[in-house]
């Protein structure tokens, strides 16, 4: 099924994303929890792509699994930005011999040297070759505190609109804790004439590690009634673990009251994190 249809439809969605490992020693770890974490029925699930398509194919692997043998609507990521065109290709044709017809497309960060291979230099390009290429249902990624490399958040939203122009179907938020941020977002997206579904993300932080990674790497604010679970009780991992699905499963509640109803889950591969959120809604997603 393609997520746009899904998310065209006036339900609430419960999505889960998962990442394939980077070494094959530990891929039957990782497909393990990805099983567990498909047994639990969410709407769709995602996987992700490492930078310069280094995981490319165990995503493949795990997303075709995923499909064929639990019957999952999978969302497989595609990254541009260290990849030629040949080898999106060579991607979009596995990916429709897999029956796999849900493409998040993402320029990708850019690696640590700068080098960047010189077909692609940005999301949109990438979302043109993708519908040029096969009967796909393209998705992208927006940022609602603005994308860490942009001179504004108005320049943002341009580049956002960019994307949609190209053909993108429908957007997935990147994690943030502060549901006003999404709010204000929304509106002047709306504003800006970008109609298309809106997913949002919500990452589930259950230990402290996660939280400093988080801030260092996309500076996403914090509220101070986050910082204060953390204070009190960063240091017992199994109460902040619970805090973290808690305060996630707030979250998503406020989020669904206000009438955002598709949520995609960044799980971290951890199938009692995604089973906790769900528990946490049963009753609201019916």
């Amino acid at each position: 099924m393609k997520i746009s249809d899904l998310l065209r439809q006036d339900q609430v969605t419960l999505s889960f994303e998962v990442f394939p490992p980077k070494t094959s020693s530990s891929y039957e770890s990782v497909a393990q929890a990805t099983r567990e974490i498909a047994a639990l029925r969410p709407d769709f699930m995602s996987v992700t792509y490492g930078a310069g398509g280094g995981t490319s194919e165990h995503t493949m692997h795990i997303a075709s699994d995923l499909h064929a043998q639990y019957g999952v609507n999978v969302l497989a990521h595609l990254t541009c930005v260290s990849s030629s065109r040949a080898h999106v290709a060579k991607m979009l044709a596995s990916f429709q011999q897999q029956g796999i017809e849900n493409i998040l497309a993402l320029r990708g960060d850019i690696p640590a040297d700068g080098t960047t291979a010189s077909d692609y230099h940005y999301a949109a390009e990438l979302v043109r070759d993708i519908k040029a290429q096969g009967d796909f249902c393209v998705g992208g990624a927006c940022y609602p505190e603005g994308h860490v490399e942009a001179v504004s958040k108005s320049e943002d939203i341009q580049h956002l609109k960019e994307k949609v122009e190209a053909g993108c179907e429908f957007l997935t938020t990147q994690m943030f804790f502060d549901n006003n941020i999404l709010y204000n977002f929304l509106y002047r997206i709306r504003e800006k004439g970008i109609t298309v579904p809106v997913v949002a993300g919500i990452m589930p932080v259950t230990n402290v590690k996660q939280i400093k990674r988080i801030t260092s790497m996309s500076g996403t604010y914090l509220p101070e009634r986050f910082k204060a679970i953390v204070d009190r009780f960063g240091d017992n991992p199994a109460a902040m673990k619970q805090a973290g699905v808690i305060y996630a499963a707030e979250q998503i509640i406020d989020l669904i009251a206000n009438g955002v109803n598709h949520i995609h889950i960044y799980t971290m591969n951890k199938p009692e994190i995604a089973a906790g959120i769900q528990a946490s809604l049963s009753e609201i997603l019916g």
